[in-house]
This record gives C-alpha cells, sequence and structure tokens, in this order.
C-alpha cells in the first residue's frame, strides 16, 4: 500500500512565477517584499497570498541595506516601568554597537499596517516587542523580509515559533498572596492589569491558587482588573476601601497601581501597613523610596529586556536560538507595607 502524501509547495518559486501566477509586474512583487507603501492594498494581498501559498523565501541570508538599528516598541511609554525596559536593552545594544529606533503603538497591543510598511522600508537587524503582539500575517511579512523579532513580556499566548521572553506572573502572584495570607489576613482584594492581558490573568490565577492551597474561599467582588496605571490604583482602591466590609490587604498587579492604593489609603485615613496592607509587582526603583516603603514582587525588568535584546542580535547574526520561550523567576521583595491585620492575635 502506498502512502499518500499532501502535494509539496513549489520549491522554485521565483519573483517572477509570483508575478505571473498573481498577474502583476515583476516590479510590484518586489515593492510588495521590500515593503514600499505605493502598491494597492487589495494587490498586496493578492501577492502576499501567492507568497505564503508558495513559501517563497528570500535566497540571501541578509541584506545589505539593512540598518545597525534595533526597533523597540511599546504598547504605550509613559511609565517608569518602560524605562526599566529600555535600560536592559540599552545595557546589550551599547555594548554591542547597535542603536534603538523607540516607538509606541498608542495603548494598541497590535502594530498597523502603516506602521509594520515603515519598519518593513526602513530595514532594522530586528524589531523587539514589548506587551504586545503580532498577526500571523505580519509575522509573514517580517519573516519573508529576514527581520527577525522577539516579544518581551507578551500580551497573550504566542506560537512556539515566537521567540518570546517573560517572566513567572503565575508564581509571582502566589508569592504575594500567599505572604498576605500568611501574615493573618483573610479578606485580600486583588487589582490586576488588563483582563484581557496575559501577565494579568495568571497574576490572578497565582492570587487564586494561594486561596485554594490555603483553603480558602475568594470573594469575587474583591477581584478587579484595572491598567497598571496609578490612577487605576486609585480608583479601585477607594472603591474596595469605602465598603463597610473593606479588604484588610490588597494585592495591586503593578507598583504603580499599589501607589494608586496607597493614596487612596492616605485620602480615606488609614495608615499603611497597621490599618492596610499593600503589595505590589514590579519592584521598580520607586517602590524602595516611597513612604512606607514597599513590600513587591521582583519581576527583573532589566534582565527580561537583557535577554531578548541578546537573542534578537543572535538572531540577527543567523544564529539559532536554543529556545523560543524564556521566564525569568520573580521573587518576593519584603518592606515596610505589609503586616499581620489589626485584628491578628
Amino acid at each position: 500500500m502506498t502512502e499518500s502524501r499532501p502535494p509539496a509547495a513549489p520549491a522554485s518559486a521565483t519573483i517572477a512565477t509570483i508575478a505571473d501566477e498573481v498577474g502583476v509586474s515583476v516590479a510590484t512583487v518586489s515593492k510588495v517584499l521590500n515593503g514600499r507603501s505605493d502598491v494597492a492594498p487589495e494587490t498586496r494581498a493578492r501577492v502576499e497570498e501567492s507568497l505564503e501559498r508558495n513559501r517563497y523565501r528570500r535566497r540571501t541570508k541578509r541584506q545589505p541595506t539593512s540598518t545597525g538599528q534595533l526597533d523597540l516598541v511599546f504598547h504605550e511609554f509613559d511609565s517608569e516601568w518602560a524605562m526599566e525596559i529600555m535600560r536592559g536593552v540599552e545595557a546589550v545594544t551599547s555594548a554591542a554597537g547597535v542603536g534603538v529606533t523607540v516607538s509606541q503603538l498608542g495603548g494598541a497591543h497590535s502594530p498597523s499596517a502603516q506602521w509594520l510598511d515603515a519598519v518593513l522600508a526602513r530595514r532594522p537587524l530586528g524589531v523587539l516587542f514589548v506587551l504586545c503582539h503580532l498577526t500571523e500575517p505580519q509575522q509573514q511579512q517580517l519573516q519573508r523580509q529576514l527581520i527577525p523579532f522577539v516579544v518581551v513580556d507578551t500580551d497573550s499566548a504566542t506560537s512556539a515559533s515566537v521567540p518570546t521572553v517573560g517572566s513567572n506572573n503565575w508564581n509571582g502572584g502566589l508569592l504575594a498572596t500567599r505572604h498576605l495570607l500568611e501574615l493573618g489576613h483573610r479578606r485580600v482584594a486583588i487589582i490586576s492589569g488588563p483582563q484581557d492581558v496575559l501577565c494579568s490573568r495568571a497574576r490572578a490565577a497565582g492570587f487564586q491558587f494561594a486561596h485554594d492551597e490555603a483553603g480558602l474561599t475568594v470573594d469575587p467582588t474583591l477581584v478587579r482588573y484595572g491598567s497598571f496605571y496609578v490612577d487605576a490604583g486609585y480608583r479601585h482602591g477607594m472603591e474596595l476601601l469605602t465598603r463597610a466590609d473593606r479588604p484588610t490587604a490588597i494585592f495591586a498587579g503593578s507598583d504603580m497601581q499599589a501607589m494608586g492604593v496607597l493614596r487612596a489609603a492616605r485620602q480615606l485615613g488609614l495608615r499603611v501597613p497597621e490599618d492596610l496592607s499593600v503589595i505590589g509587582y514590579d519592584n521598580l526603583p520607586v517602590a524602595a523610596w516611597i513612604g512606607p516603603a514597599l513590600t513587591t514582587i521582583n519581576q527583573p525588568l532589566r534582565d527580561m529586556a537583557g535577554t531578548a535584546t541578546h537573542m534578537l542580535l543572535d538572531l540577527a547574526r543567523g544564529v539559532e536560538l536554543s529556545t523560543s520561550r524564556i521566564d525569568l523567576v520573580t521573587e518576593l521583595i519584603v518592606r515596610e507595607s505589609t503586616a499581620p491585620p489589626p485584628d491578628h492575635p
């Protein structure tokens, strides 16, 4: 019996055969491959579909027109968190003699077609995405141009083929919540990040597991999702702390949100940690200097960024990665903002 196999894709696809199949000129196919913007969207889509169907790949390793720059892309760039990522990237690129172009997506988690066109035309050594992701067609566009990319702290699940660097968010949520429960707190609230972001859900899952292992039930009204920023911590903090059955401890899914909670507590006349324990996440430099100094989960942001940058530079040199997913360790940093609850014996 002869084993049937699916037909193999053409192995000898060239720009000319792609152009002939789509019914356009060779110049048009070349423009699409080079990220030129002067191609009609419908034509571009047909050409890209043919390129993918024929598994077309450039025959050369790298184009000599590539710049000595990396593109660093944030979904949003307006916090100390982003600055820590920047410091980690810069430490590696400066030693390697590579420049960095920084951009942000204005809060969006996926780049626009116009942004991607500009990157394709610029042809950087590689692209580092922070808390954002690429659609499958966008990944294919970069791959066809041989522009490598790595994702830091992805906002959503990625395929195994996408190089990604993160931290153990689930364990971080577990450590933070376990610390509060071991102090004697039984009404613990969480203000995680956006619910549609993977790391936010992972931290909330660690919060839930800590309760499960302690044999405690989570009050669903104490589970909140914010934005990672101060205003969300303040808003949710005010709502939680003005309840008749207010929590005695709050786990904020970021140090910035923890600062918002601290502000809400001050305005309500609550002392931290005597009346309320607060724990953050990230271990930003400011966490050690605010009053009281913030107990937090250390997320090694600089190391995450540096690791991702090394991976990206390796890919740009044609070095095959030993693994496509790296999660760095998180750890509890105990300072002054957590203590046993007021009624704890």
